[in-house]
């Protein structure tokens, strides 16, 4: 109950606030900043509508937008409760990436109103982060504001969670020397992190992945409890079309992602697995086995959604930076390559050596650099957002949905002074 009331306390009043750029002192200050001044920029921006970029803060803002109908492990509890949630989120964008993002929950659950909604705001809003939003509907809304929007339209329960743990398995298969495309891949759970997660891997490389949901695998030809989402996924894994449940699927695998319900994988499961198997049970805040028994039974790296254990697969660690690239190179999308790119970008950086101030903020733990127990940075890292955002930058401008070029290494240097004031190291 400490904890709970700390957490009621701490949100007391909420956590975020709006606060000026420029200076209002005098008469003069007051009418540059409202009437008669703002007519010039108005004026400039009706000439042409992309020096909205130049006049305004939309270079430099996220709306943070959810119908609360997935929130945390807590469900559909609705747009009001989502908004501590949100609030968070934003404040996050604004500590880590000095971002100035903003909560929008919606009071709606049509799918085809909410996509009406979020592309109306277009004007406002330099970038589109969707959160909490239940699978499949959330697929199919994001999918379409990607094609009809010309700003980045990111979902972080997919995409942030994918690229956080591809990281995370780059290093794991370098440390037990193996190789992405000939390893053996089970993802358990088909929601929105899920898929995404299968997706991003089958782009990075990997070629036999079965995922599992609670009907068991899913296969070409399986009827029950599909959706179209699982029936492309059908066509894109379980090369040998294996039928049966999550224990049957697990033999012989060398990774094992887990994004389902507690307490679904048990040590024989782990034991019935490949030499060195590498086993992420990602089910917050009960993991499908805990990450000691996991390693009783022989898992090699064990990596949770988790702060108490190692190798956290934690989403500060992609959006902050992820957003801040494509805010800085105005992409019009954040696509495969990009993604990608911010994945390779945490495994370089677990690479790199322990800053001493930041083993500070970690007391407890024995961070002596890259090894089974570090295959990903920490969140308060200060190096993370930087190079992540550089990476997604780049990758930006090679694929072309840039609409702006800065000089390889500019960004990484600008978002190092923008966020060096509000860290906590």
């Amino acid at each position: 109950m400490e904890f709970n009331e700390k957490a009621l306390k701490y949100n007391k009043g909420g956590k975020i606030q709006i606060n000026g750029k420029v200076t209002v002192k005098n008469q003069e200050d007051l009418s540059l900043a409202y009437t008669p001044g703002v007519a010039e920029p108005s004026k400039e921006i009706a000439r042409d509508k992309n020096k909205v970029y130049d006049y305004t803060n939309k270079s430099n803002t996220v709306a943070v937008i959810s119908d609360g109908s997935a929130v945390l492990g807590l469900g559909d509890i609705g747009p009001e409760a989502s908004m501590p949630v949100m609030e968070g989120k934003s404040l996050l964008f604004k500590l880590f990436a000095g971002i100035d993002a903003y909560p929008l929950c919606i009071n709606q659950k049509d799918p085809e109103k909410i996509t009406e909604l979020i592309k109306a705001t277009e004007p406002t809003y330099g970038g589109i982060n969707l959160e909490d939003i239940t699978a499949p509907k959330c697929f199919e809304i994001e999918k379409k504001l990607k094609k009809t929007m010309n700003i980045p339209v990111f979902h972080d329960d997919q995409h942030g969670t994918a690229i956080i743990v591809l990281g995370a398995v780059y290093n794991a298969l370098e440390i037990t020397e193996k190789n992405l495309k000939d390893i053996k891949i089970v993802v358990n759970g088909a929601g929105a992190s899920g898929i995404a997660i299968t997706k991003i891997l089958l782009d990075a490389g990997a070629q036999n992945i079965i995922q599992c949901d609670s009907k068991g695998t899913i296969y070409k030809g399986r009827e029950t409890n599909m959706n179209k989402y699982k029936k492309q996924i059908a066509n894109k894994t379980n090369p040998e079309n294996i039928k049966g449940n999550l224990k049957k699927s697990m033999k012989n695998a060398d990774l094992f992602i887990g994004l389902s319900v507690p307490n679904v994988v048990n040590k024989k499961m782990i034991r019935n697995m490949a030499e060195n198997p590498i086993v992420f049970p990602m089910a917050n805040p009960e993991p499908e086995i805990y990450p000691e028994k996991a390693k009783e039974a022989g898992a090699k790296i064990v990596g949770s959604g988790r702060s108490d254990y190692p190798n956290q697969i934690n989403n500060v660690l992609g959006f902050p930076g992820i957003f801040r690239g494509a805010l800085d190179i105005r992409a019009q999308d954040i696509n495969e390559e990009m993604k990608i790119a911010a994945a390779k970008a945490l495994a370089d950086l677990a690479k790199q050596p322990i800053l001493k101030k930041l083993k500070k903020q970690y007391p407890d733990e024995d961070l002596k650099g890259f090894n089974e127990n570090y295959i990903i940075p920490k969140p308060l890292d200060p190096r993370v957002v930087p190079k992540v955002a550089e990476a997604v930058a780049q990758a930006g401008i090679k694929t072309g949905v840039a609409r702006k070029k800065p000089k390889p290494g500019q960004i990484e240097q600008k978002t190092k002074k923008l966020t060096q004031k509000n860290r906590l190291i």
